[in-house]
């Protein structure tokens, strides 16, 4: 298991250095639009075959080229994606970004396009059956750093075990260093499948939330002519057809 995220880091890296030049460039014939990525994000960013696949790419390289624009994916981590559009490195950030109140005193963000949740992820012989049995102090639940579920562990429940990633949190919970962890739903889903039914995602709901693509506050012009043309996409189907390629209900 450990191997292969290895492995995946190094393609990132890889991906990483070929892309980042690009930020803020135009070719002879079109401009280039950056894209910030954590591409360790199933269904929304990842890298398969030595590629960045995924909801948020599809529709955003469907946006830019709608826009005559050529788009540039840059692949960082989760904690780099914002600071990136905040600080001008890139146009854009995704990675299944949930829109809130405090993100947004950072950076802008586009309309929702995609609704989403906090899960839980539990050994399959847990006594952990519901959102109590989080509450306990003595449960030791692990978080990917920075994310949402990081913010409603730390505000609802109680300091949780943060991780770089929600691979090496899995990882833990499957070695019984952990009882639970709290992660975006789908995403969860796509995990468990490389943990050999040892753990398993509960039927419970922590919160209910949105995602949205960010870009630079200053960047209203840009933000504009996405919203514009994802809300196309939205009216024509055309978004819920990206959708529903990677995830099957």
């Amino acid at each position: 298991m450990m191997k292969k995220w290895t492995a995946l880091l190094t393609v990132l890296f890889a991906v990483g250095a070929l892309t980042f030049c690009g930020c803020g460039k135009k070719s002879e014939e079109k401009k280039i639009l950056t894209m910030a990525v954590e591409a360790v994000f199933p269904p929304y960013a990842s890298v398969k075959n030595g590629e960045v696949v995924g909801i948020d790419v599809d529709i955003a390289r469907e946006i830019a080229q709608n826009l005559g624009c050529e788009l540039d994916i840059v692949v960082m981590k989760f904690d780099s994606v914002l600071l990136a559009v905040e600080k001008g490195k890139c146009d854009i950030a995704a990675s299944g970004i949930t829109i809130t109140d405090e993100r947004k005193e950072r950076i802008a963000f586009s309309a929702p396009y995609h609704q989403a949740a906090q899960g839980v992820v539990v050994p399959q012989n847990s006594a952990i059956a519901n959102a109590d049995g989080l509450k306990d102090a003595n449960v030791r639940i692990g978080v990917k750093k920075g994310t949402s579920g990081d913010m409603f562990v730390a505000k609802n429940l109680h300091d949780p075990e943060r991780f770089d990633n929600a691979a090496l949190a899995m990882s833990a919970l499957a070695a019984g260093t952990l009882d639970a962890v709290v992660y975006d739903d789908e995403p969860s889903k796509e995990l468990l499948a490389d943990f050999n039914g040892k753990l398993k995602l509960l039927p419970v709901t922590l919160t209910e939330e949105e995602y949205g693509f960010g870009f630079n506050r200053k960047n209203q012009e840009l933000l504009r002519q996405f919203n514009a043309e994802l809300e196309k996409m939205k009216r024509s189907g055309r978004l819920q057809q990206i959708i529903g390629k990677h995830i099957s209900k």
